[in-house]
């Protein structure tokens, strides 16, 4: 079994805040939004306890979440990054394909980030990461900074919803008109 600092649980913390989130929206009919799991293929069963001790991604993976909000089709991912720098090498390029494809549909693709140090969440738009990777594929910065995000966007926390991310989904429809 992995220790909670393993690669493996990166990203834990910020997936149950936002399961929490997820059904509270959802009884609350604001949104339907699903996890998405990860398709593996098991190689090893422990008998006694019916766990799956060894396995294998079948492929990659697309967004952590997929769903609708008031209509609207939303996709994002979560990712957490312990200091105030985030390298875009968390963010696999099928991730970065799947979501470009489906900002192309008009769905409103997105990544919510937590930024351990600042204990603060963070809206991150697909357009904002866009101008990020590109950047860093024209030879430029492997990460971005804290610093270099739009301030309006980061996620408070209130009215017992633990990630309340549906202000900054407005305010990023609002600003796509």
């Amino acid at each position: 079994m992995g220790t909670w600092n393993s690669r493996g649980l990166r990203g834990s913390f910020l997936e149950e805040l936002l399961n929490m989130t997820i059904e509270k929206y959802h009884a609350e009919r604001l949104a339907l939004i699903q996890k998405v799991p990860t398709p593996i293929t098991p190689m090893k069963i422990d008998k006694e306890t019916k766990h799956i001790t060894l396995a294998y991604f079948d492929q990659k993976s697309t967004v952590d979440y997929i769903g609708v909000v008031q209509g609207i089709p939303v996709c994002f991912d979560a990712k957490e990054c312990k200091t105030d720098s985030f390298p875009l090498a968390n963010i696999h390029e099928h991730q970065y394909a799947f979501m470009r494809d489906f900002e192309a549909q008009d769905g409103i693709a997105f990544l919510i980030i937590y930024f351990k140090e600042r204990d603060c969440f963070y809206y991150l738009r697909f357009r904002e990461l866009k101008k990020f990777w590109e950047r860093m594929e024209s030879g430029g910065s492997k990460h971005f900074k804290y610093t270099e995000l739009d301030p309006s966007y980061e996620i408070s926390g209130y009215s017992g919803t633990f990630v309340h991310f549906l202000e900054q989904l407005q305010m990023d429809l609002d600003s796509r008109e």
